[in-house]
């Protein structure tokens, strides 16, 4: 049978990483797909750069809308990033009749809808597996393996570079920017770092995975999103003393009200599974009503094994080539005209329990306020710890564990506290989660 033509958009790690897989197991992947998946064009910044990979019977180009309108090409793999280029030559693909496989979690969660639309019309599949979590196929889970269920929750570490931030702190002790700096040296972290450490990118992860999970329209906007950099090493310290670990999430659960969508760091009992995930690796618990809790862990990012989550993309895009467009999986797992538009539920109606960090004066009477101020506002206390005398100033720090709250009340009674004329700092705020039910 006629091989199948790839062309590649992109030759940097991930791109790299794919080329060298499909040769390196081409005798494997040929026997799954049924067809030779060949690459033979790809597009690329610079062709007097060296490559991480074996370009022989490759045609390489700079211009990645010869790829696009090439008609010897069957499939467009997509690994450039970013929204309006890849937006651009995804859609001209598909005008093309091509279909298309990308990594890109952004053109996903933001332009998805359109994209998709674009392609069912024309009986094409847009395959996106490698756009979350990297080598793990929580993707596929959702669309297939759990496709019986009623997913309740939907919990995971979403970004390793977080996540290694996170577990360098504790391991050593360390300061946020001293990890930053070294998660940056070690190719984890970007020289711009914000997409990662403000919880941005998991946001685009968690907005696929809740679309696929809840049979709703993508909708990045509906996602409450919070990032790392404002995180101490005495918070770490501190909740770690208490038997929890920070760990920052990405958590969507339904209720008869609606979705929860947030993305920010989260105390977590130290003996939960997810706090025990380290360094740069993911992890997804899902929760559906038949199968209860179910765990994927994995490398969430890196060449091979996001190559290997693309090539998975290349091998079912081949394997449908000649089945009937309308008994493929559904790009967003329920069928286009059953897609809702996601009720969310707002930040402020969200129950949930805290950490607060406050930095007052050692005085009299202080922490009677304080308690005052919460009870006054429904919040009670489940823990209290103040840790030292006091600096030379006279200040120091007290950390409050809350009982379940609701999100406005806690805000409130914050508000309350900042006010005081004992309060130094503002309150550091970080939500505690059980991840048992809702």
């Amino acid at each position: 049978m006629k091989a199948v033509n790839i062309g590649v958009i992109g030759l940097g790690t991930v791109g790299a990483g794919t080329v060298d897989l499909l040769h390196r197991n081409q005798e494997e992947i040929t026997r799954r797909a049924g067809r030779e998946i060949k690459v033979t064009c790809a597009a690329v910044r610079d062709l007097s750069r060296g490559r991480h990979c074996d370009t022989a019977g490759i045609t390489l180009t700079t211009d990645p809308n010869e790829i696009v309108s090439d008609p010897s090409i069957d499939v467009v793999v997509e690994l450039i990033g970013g929204c309006e280029v890849a937006f651009d030559l995804v859609t001209a693909a598909l005008a093309q009749g091509k279909h298309v496989v990308t990594a890109n979690k952004a053109l996903i969660a933001t332009r998805g809808n359109e994209i998709f639309e674009q392609a069912s019309t024309a009986g094409l599949v847009v395959a996106f597996e490698a756009a979350v979590a990297g080598g793990i196929p929580v993707i596929k889970i959702l669309r297939e393996g759990l496709s019986g269920n009623r997913v309740e929750k939907l919990i995971g570490i979403l970004n390793g570079t977080c996540n290694f931030i996170l577990s360098e702190m504790q391991e050593k002790d360390a300061d946020y920017a001293e990890v930053l700096t070294q998660a940056q040296q070690a190719g984890y972290a970007e020289a711009d770092p914000y997409f990662d450490v403000e919880g941005v990118d998991a946001a685009h992860k968690l907005t696929i995975l809740a679309s696929i999970a809840y049979g709703v329209h993508l909708n990045f906007q509906s996602v409450y999103v919070e990032g790392i950099s404002a995180l101490t090493r005495d918070d770490i310290i501190f909740a770690q003393e208490m038997g929890y670990r920070i760990k920052h999430l990405g958590m969507a659960r339904r209720s008869t009200t609606g979705l929860d969508l947030r993305v920010h760091p989260c105390l977590i009992a130290e003996d939960h599974l997810l706090a025990n995930v380290t360094g740069v690796m993911n992890a997804v618990v899902v929760e559906g009503d038949a199968v209860g809790e179910t765990l994927y862990y994995g490398a969430g990012a890196g060449a091979q094994p996001t190559a290997s989550a693309v090539v998975a993309d290349l091998i079912d895009v081949v394997r449908t080539l000649t089945a009937d467009p309308g008994n493929r999986v559904p790009h967003l797992a329920f069928q286009a005209s059953a897609l809702a538009k996601p009720g969310i539920i707002p930040l402020a109606e969200v129950y949930c329990a805290h950490y607060l960090r406050l930095t007052v004066q050692d005085q009299p009477g202080v922490l009677a306020d304080i308690t005052k101020i919460l009870g006054g506002h429904g919040v009670s206390i489940k823990a209290i710890h103040q840790h030292g005398t006091g600096d030379e100033d006279g200040k120091v720090p007290v950390v409050i564990v809350t009982h379940v709250a609701q999100e406005a009340a806690v805000a409130a009674a914050v508000s309350g506290i900042e006010a005081l004329p004992a309060s130094a700092h503002p309150v550091v705020r970080i939500r505690l989660e059980t991840l048992e039910g809702h």
